[in-house]
């Protein structure tokens, strides 16, 4: 007799808090054409190595990202940099709105540091 264990469910490789799913629908419905979605990639720049970008994905670029993870949470399609993915993989992105600044925020489990005023991080 073999024994055969569940599956373990998969955690996404990008989350959306419910809050950064809201404004990134809103921002996405404000433009003519609506695009598809959102991807995520790194940039190598700020005082600690790597910030966060954000991009609209149309239906025209649809090629340019087959290779990008692709996660949809809470209605939102976000195409993940195939080549950012060890560096992000496993990061929620939020939505904070104060009265200083509107911002989406990244809370990487990867980070092992991040610059003074949170612009950039490092792995």
């Amino acid at each position: 007799v073999r024994l055969q264990r569940a599956p373990r469910p998969w955690k996404a490789a990008f989350e959306l808090s419910d809050a950064a799913a809201v404004r990134i629908r809103e921002l996405m419905a404000r433009r003519d054409p609506p695009p598809v979605g959102v991807r995520v990639s790194l940039k190598h720049r700020g005082c600690n190595g790597m910030s966060y970008t954000l991009n609209y994905v149309n239906s025209a670029d649809e090629d340019r990202v087959k290779s990008d993870e692709k996660v949809t949470d809470k209605g939102v399609t976000v195409y993940v940099d195939s080549r950012a993915l060890l560096n992000i993989a496993g990061t929620q992105m939020d939505y904070v709105d104060t009265e200083l600044a509107s911002e989406f925020v990244f809370t990487n489990p990867n980070a092992k540091g991040t610059c003074g005023c949170g612009e950039s991080f490092s792995t």
